[in-house]
């Protein structure tokens, strides 16, 4: 009996080790593929980047400084967001296309290891590859910051990162959470809002262990931190018209002469600077999600 046990221990331990495995782009993925700098900043705008990666008091004129250091609280810990500035020794200069597109894409690091799904490849991963290619193109051209990344504050179990490789095989999906008939306007607002603008992230609830609750897409969720709603904006809440959501993905006032604030005003920011018709592609994607209560 002992040695059967010991055996069937042996053997899902093995089974775990392969099952948890990163897997980052093989080294020809990118192949014929050119990135355009041109083209990457409206990707960049579109992902959000800047949201995140530069300092809380960092200048609103000029390039963005990628230098990291926002702290993002969740139920799973405090994490922190990396400097991925151009800098060689503390951002990601130094890392190839390759390492880059592996780490926005499938959530692995040049080390071989896991990343926090508090970086949205969940996301990332539906992106069209030479639009990713396009974005670390346009990440090279930005200026550097040598300010050191912070460690992520997480503790045990949630800190196994190798743990991470079956909460993707569970909850990273990469085909499209709303399908059926679409508009070319509607598909390309999926695109940019199931993909690079990672909105489900905010707004759609998630699970216990952190996955995402597909069934109620753009639903509303908790603030990660703790304290107060992200809004639902199906139709089962949000009455705005198409206008309207143009108007607020542009300048940030709402119907109701309100305006956007918190995460939101830093999101609508970067929206801003889309051409107007990606704004309004969004707009008609939100207006044809299904009401989900």
């Amino acid at each position: 009996m002992a040695v059967s046990t010991s055996a069937a221990v042996a053997a899902g331990v093995v089974l775990w080790w392969g099952l948890t495995r990163p897997a980052p782009l093989a080294a020809e993925a990118l192949a014929g593929l050119e990135g355009d700098p041109a083209r990457g900043e409206n990707v960049f705008n579109a992902a959000g980047c800047a949201s995140c990666h530069t300092a809380e008091d960092a200048e609103e004129d000029g390039p963005p400084v990628l230098a990291g250091g926002r702290r993002f609280p969740s139920p799973f810990g405090t994490f922190v967001a990396p400097n991925i500035s151009p800098h060689q020794v503390v951002g990601v200069g130094g890392w190839s296309d390759v390492e880059l597109v592996s780490a926005i894409m499938l959530g692995v690091s040049p080390e071989g290891s896991h990343y926090f799904p508090a970086f949205p490849y969940a996301s990332y991963g539906k992106a069209e590859m030479q639009d990713v290619v396009d974005l670390v193109s346009y990440l090279r051209t930005l200026p550097e910051s040598d300010r050191p990344s912070e460690a992520h504050e997480v503790g045990f179990p949630f800190n196994i990162r190798r743990n991470l490789g079956l909460w993707k095989i569970l909850f990273v999906q990469n085909d499209w959470v709303i399908g059926g008939e679409l508009s070319a306007e509607e598909e390309r607002g999926r695109y940019l809002a199931e993909a690079l603008a990672h909105c489900g992230e905010c707004h759609t609830p998630r699970n216990a262990l952190g996955g995402f609750e597909r069934d109620r897409w753009m639903a509303g969720a908790p603030f990660p931190a703790g304290d107060g709603r992200v809004p639902n904006i199906t139709p089962a809440e949000l009455s705005w018209s198409h206008g309207d959501l143009v108007e607020y993905f542009t300048s940030g006032f709402t119907p109701d002469f309100d305006t956007a604030g918190g995460a939101m005003a830093e999101v609508v920011r970067t929206l801003a600077k889309l051409p107007e018709a990606d704004r309004a592609a969004i707009a008609s994607y939100v207006k044809a999600l299904p009401p989900a209560e």
